[in-house]
């Protein structure tokens, strides 16, 4: 007999969260593309150009390769949720702070923008 015995069920939950984590990663991805490409919302074609993006705005620079221009996620969550902070002339909204967007939008949107 085993110091731990095993339950099926327990070993089935186990099975089940662990294939949940890149489900809930490729699901946020999406959730954050949506978000911001979504005029209404995230509204990042306003401004920006972005891959896959119909009609974008020039003001702003072109997203892409923001995994590599900001590897720590926290900043590129901190520009989306107030840049005023950065660059008080910015003329991105503070998306975070004026309550445009939640923090969980926030970060399904910086998921998204990292895949670029």
């Amino acid at each position: 007999m085993t110091a731990f015995p095993c339950k099926p069920a327990i070993l089935l939950a186990l099975a089940l969260c662990a294939g949940a984590a890149p489900a809930q990663a490729q699901s946020s991805v999406a959730d954050g593309q949506k978000l911001a490409f979504d005029r209404g919302k995230g509204n990042c074609l306003t401004c920006h150009v972005i891959k896959g993006g119909d009609l974008p705005g020039t003001i702003g620079p072109e997203l892409k390769d923001l995994k590599a221009k900001y590897p720590d996620r926290n900043e590129l969550t901190a520009i989306i949720f107030d840049e005023t902070k950065r660059n008080p002339q910015t003329m991105m909204p503070p998306f975070g702070r004026n309550r445009i967007l939640t923090d969980q939008e926030i970060s399904a949107i910086v998921d998204f923008l990292q895949t670029l």
